[in-house]
């Protein structure tokens, strides 16, 4: 058995709350890590095992955000900045923080990813591959450093911009960086469970997991298991999408 074992007919939703779609994630196995780039703290490769779950098929975008902030009345006065990289309501929510992202989910009755849900579902059923697609990046495939191609925005793209993986999703890589549930840990890998990892119980620096690569990446950060980590504060590269069970 491997990634995608109970693939069935793609199913999802549009959630009432924040009218974001959600792609139904099969349950299955995957391969999580890489070591065919050297980077240490994707290693050790490991199997691991996960329940269907269900994940927004896109990032939460700035429209989304400000819909949460009028309602529910949450303190957030970044968005001139986000202005500058996020230019409209279609595109990412970005200046976002865990925090942020984190308040965001539980107003709209989610949660954000595991950083092993997130892995599995950016591949879409692929293995062993570097990227959604396969393993080489091009600028048709994906908004990071540079121009061409489709990608002819020097900052964020609208989401949705580019092809989606196999379960749908769209910008799992590329466009901005997204937060994960997880406490940052690079040595988690060598203890971490087979079924339904959860992430460490702390970080050592107090991090927070964040995956994908943004705008103003090298393709190489894209990689689907490249691990990054932030302590937290708001920047023009991080977002987020949300993900809830599947007894939604």
């Amino acid at each position: 058995m491997v990634a995608g074992d109970n693939v069935g007919p793609r199913a999802g939703f549009v959630h009432p709350t924040d009218g974001a779609s959600m792609a139904l994630i099969p349950a299955g196995r995957f391969e999580m890590g890489d070591h065919l780039d050297g980077m240490s703290r994707a290693l050790p490769v490991h199997t691991v095992s996960l329940d269907v779950f269900y994940m927004d098929v896109h990032q939460v975008t700035v429209g989304q955000f400000k819909q949460f902030v009028t309602q529910s009345g949450y303190n957030y006065n970044r968005w001139n900045e986000v202005a500058q990289y996020s230019p409209g309501d279609d595109y990412p929510m970005v200046y976002v923080n865990w925090n942020d992202a984190t308040s965001y989910a539980e107003w709209v009755g989610k949660r954000l990813p595991t950083e092993a849900e997130w892995e599995y579902a950016a591949r879409g059923g692929l293995e062993g591959q570097r990227y959604p697609w396969g393993n080489e990046i091009t600028h048709d495939n994906a908004n990071y450093g540079g121009t061409g191609g489709i990608d002819h925005w020097d900052r964020c793209s609208p989401v949705g911009s580019f092809a989606a993986n196999g379960y749908g999703l769209y910008d799992m890589v590329g466009n901005a960086w997204e937060w994960c549930q997880d406490w940052y840990d690079e040595n988690y890998y060598s203890s971490s469970p087979v079924n339904n990892p959860p992430g460490p119980d702390s970080s050592p620096q107090g991090w927070r997991v964040l995956r994908g690569g943004n705008w103003d990446n090298h393709g190489k950060y894209l990689r689907l298991a490249y691990r990054y980590a932030n302590p937290n504060h708001r920047s023009y590269y991080s977002g987020f999408r949300c993900v809830l069970g599947s007894n939604y």
